[in-house]
């Protein structure tokens, strides 16, 4: 997972917002998280199934082991492995790629209605998500603006961003983002 942002970055994608604001005649809200979930079960699901296939497999090669040692490797599989499944970039791997997409997804329009609907200026308005960990983006907006802008543009718009993170560059890619979204409305 990419590190955080540095303060630098902060302060560079929070100009882009105000500028495009001043430019525009919508609110432009970005979120930009470290992870959508933490999913927490999956490293624990993961272990308890690798001791099932441990203990049935040494039961299997050693038919003649005694039950309490039997459940003894077991255990310490299941413990040894929870703990290394833990680790934030194999726990990320455990999960489904349409698990990770649909929680990305969840929280983008959470954030969305929190940022842009209930906002008391009243106005339209988007959003720009982007959770670090799923590798997820997304750009969200009000139903005036989104027939206005149209689908195709804001998937260009976060297809350059994807192309920008993957070189490294997720600030810049945002900024860009930001502008575009900026040019478009």
């Amino acid at each position: 997972m990419r590190r955080q942002l540095s303060a630098d970055e902060k302060g560079r994608i929070l100009a882009a917002v105000a500028a495009a604001e001043a430019r525009t005649q919508v609110h432009v809200a970005v979120s930009i998280v470290p992870a959508s979930d933490r999913y927490l079960l999956y490293p624990l699901v993961w272990a308890a199934v690798a001791a099932l296939v441990a203990g049935g497999a040494l039961a299997f090669a050693r038919p003649h082991l005694a039950l309490g040692e039997g459940f003894a490797i077991e255990a310490i599989v299941f413990v040894a492995l929870s703990f290394l499944l833990d680790w934030w970039p194999l726990r990320l791997l455990l999960v489904p790629r349409y698990v990770r997409d649909w929680h990305a997804q969840l929280l983008a329009h959470r954030e969305f209605a929190a940022r842009v609907l209930a906002s008391h200026e009243r106005k339209g308005g988007m959003l720009f998500f982007v959770s670090l960990g799923e590798r997820y983006a997304e750009i969200l907006a009000d139903r005036d603006t989104h027939e206005r802008v149209g689908a195709a543009r804001w998937n260009r718009i976060v297809a350059d961003y994807v192309d920008s993170a993957r070189g490294g560059r997720v600030a810049d890619g945002i900024v860009a983002a930001v502008a575009a979204c900026s040019a478009v409305l």
